[in-house]
């Protein structure tokens, strides 16, 4: 078996759809050893915002001079960016090797127990576990819940912290209608007496948070009120206890950053005893140049791209727009996959007067019909960037909606070829 064997072995494993609950996990983890137990890490779920806290505390950590592992999903350009130590993504040859010997662990399963076929995202996290665990020892894990936390895949190990970003009204079918719902799906990766971070301002939400963590006796950090962030991501002032990190600057834009970043600041000090190394003044400098791609990222002075793929991130993509780029004349391109709620989302951008709709290369992308007749449309992005040849001075051409949908956009604006592999 060669890497590109590997990869269609376990990208064969999409057809097993999505099936939470993590007993497939624990069976399959036990026979390679139990990996996820030698994991020193932070387990972060949430909605909005996961993916720029863990790369904030990515930065921190490996700016320290720690070994820092991430698993993140989905990937943006390549697959192996799921699994990477200090932001370089796994190479084909450890990815072969994991593979190698989790293989035939994962196809005893269904043979040897009732349980069903793992899932592809149940193998892509067994292979983290193997590779942060056993094959590739990391100091910390920064770890990425994939869908809820209860039931999710990575809900198999034991964390130095939780931490939740903040809740939004996504993969409802799943996680369930409210809010009230989903957050009793991500607070399910609380262990007993591991400290709770979080962020919110609906209140049956944190009803929730408070009720869980006090099952688990777990002590609870909530942002403006435990720990306070005062400003805006130009510059804002944390404060906790005794510690004031004053005059933080952020180099990724919106008032949603700094939420994201404080949850990171306050992690970082909350571990300070494990990771000596980290200090008040190696947070600001990591923070004021860490940045996330895809993210509110500018890939040329008039081309962002943003994965803003459900009605709060648009909401946050709105508000970026408009402080920092009001000098503009907004473009924007917008596709999505089926599940989202496109009408809520297109009538919060519609404040921008030029919306183009279009699909992409996806299996469950919404097609391109199945948009409000009101929009513009285009085939595909390749026939809209054409505009950007003719640009004025002040013209900002904006690409979001779906990760999936940004990340060929970016591939193909950085690579100039169209050869993605995620």
């Amino acid at each position: 078996m060669n890497y590109n064997e590997a990869v269609s072995w376990i990208h064969g494993r999409l057809r097993f759809g999505i099936k939470p609950g993590i007993k497939r996990m624990q069976w399959v983890l036990n026979e390679l050893g139990n990996p996820q137990n030698l994991v020193k890490g932070i387990h972060v779920v949430g909605t909005n915002g996961k993916g720029s806290t863990v790369n904030y505390l990515k930065d921190i950590f490996s700016d320290a001079g720690y070994k820092v592992g991430t698993f993140v999903s989905p990937a943006l350009e390549h697959f192996r960016e799921r699994i990477s130590i200090n932001g370089q993504m796994i190479s084909e040859e450890d990815f072969l090797k994991l593979v190698t010997i989790a293989k035939p662990v994962i196809e005893r399963l269904p043979k040897e127990t009732e349980l069903e076929e793992a899932t592809e995202f149940e193998v892509i996290t067994i292979l983290m576990f193997l590779y942060f665990g056993k094959i590739n020892p990391v100091d910390i894990a920064i770890i990425e819940a994939g869908l809820g936390g209860l039931h999710d895949s990575t809900n198999v190990f034991n964390p130095l912290v939780v931490i939740a970003t903040s809740i939004g009204l996504d993969h409802q079918a799943i996680l369930g209608q409210t809010y009230q719902e989903i957050a009793q799906h991500k607070a399910g990766v609380l262990k007993e007496n591991v400290p709770f971070i979080f962020s919110s301002e609906h209140e049956d939400v944190k009803a929730v948070f408070y009720h869980k963590a006090k099952e688990t006796n777990s002590p609870v950090y909530e942002l403006n009120k435990d720990f306070k962030a005062f400003g805006t991501s130009d510059v804002f002032d944390f404060s906790w206890k005794n510690h004031t990190l004053a005059n933080i600057s952020l180099a990724m834009n919106g008032q949603h950053q700094v939420s994201n970043a404080s949850l990171a600041v306050i992690t970082s000090l909350l571990l300070k005893d494990y990771y000596p190394n980290v200090t008040e003044k190696s947070i600001k400098k990591s923070l004021s140049i860490s940045k996330w791609a895809g993210r509110t990222e500018l890939i040329k002075n008039n081309i962002l791209i943003d994965g803003a793929h459900n009605n709060e991130s648009v909401s946050a993509l709105v508000s970026v727009l408009k402080k920092h780029y009001k000098d503009r004349k907004i473009h924007i391109l917008f596709a999505v996959i089926d599940t989202k709620p496109v009408d809520g989302m297109l009538k919060q951008l519609s404040i921008f007067e030029d919306i183009t709709v279009t699909s992409f290369k996806f299996y469950n992308a919404l097609a391109l019909d199945a948009y409000p007749s009101s929009y513009q449309r285009v085939v595909d992005y390749h026939t809209w960037l054409e505009r950007v040849k003719s640009a004025k001075e002040d013209d900002l051409f904006v690409i979001t909606g779906s990760l999936y949908f940004i990340s060929q956009v970016r591939h193909f604006l950085t690579t100039g070829n169209d050869n993605l592999e995620i």
